[in-house]
């Protein structure tokens, strides 16, 4: 029998409303439905960097502190071994430095530095040279080539 208090709606007529951003108690706080931002807002942010696994092989490398440049330094030559390797009036270029072994195979340039003492004359040609190594050079009467 129809009375007033067993009248229910149909089923699915009616809707709960969502009461977003009221709060974590809610279910609907903090992003308020909206989704998280990131990687998790990009397509594809299900997969790759969040497979199983890459966290703690994220954890597991070493942080790389500092500044690395990209620039190979240049190797260091002392005045010292350029007087016991070479002769007076020699050029002394990258090439004749690597085939005495001053310099290793990898080295693309080099730098003079003035430790040690000078009295031969050379041609120095594309190698750069501190300036103590610089007045050394031109006071034994040698020459420095860009």
């Amino acid at each position: 029998m129809l009375q007033p208090h067993t009248l229910k709606p149909t089923h699915g007529s009616k809707h709960r409303v969502k009461r977003i951003g009221r709060g974590n108690a809610s279910g609907h706080g903090t992003s308020s439905t909206r989704g998280g931002k990131g990687q998790t807002a990009r397509s594809g942010g299900s997969r790759g960097l969040k497979r199983l696994g890459f966290k703690a092989l994220m954890q597991q490398t070493p942080k790389l502190r500092g500044f690395h440049s990209h620039y190979q330094k240049p190797s260091e030559v002392y005045l010292s071994e350029l007087s016991k390797h070479f002769q007076t009036g020699d050029h002394i270029t990258v090439a004749t430095l690597k085939e005495k072994k001053l310099l290793g195979t990898n080295a693309m340039t080099a730098k003079i530095i003035g430790s040690g003492e000078l009295s031969k004359k050379f041609i120095v040609e594309g190698i750069g040279a501190t300036k103590n190594a610089a007045e050394k050079i031109k006071a034994a009467g040698g020459e420095i080539k860009k």
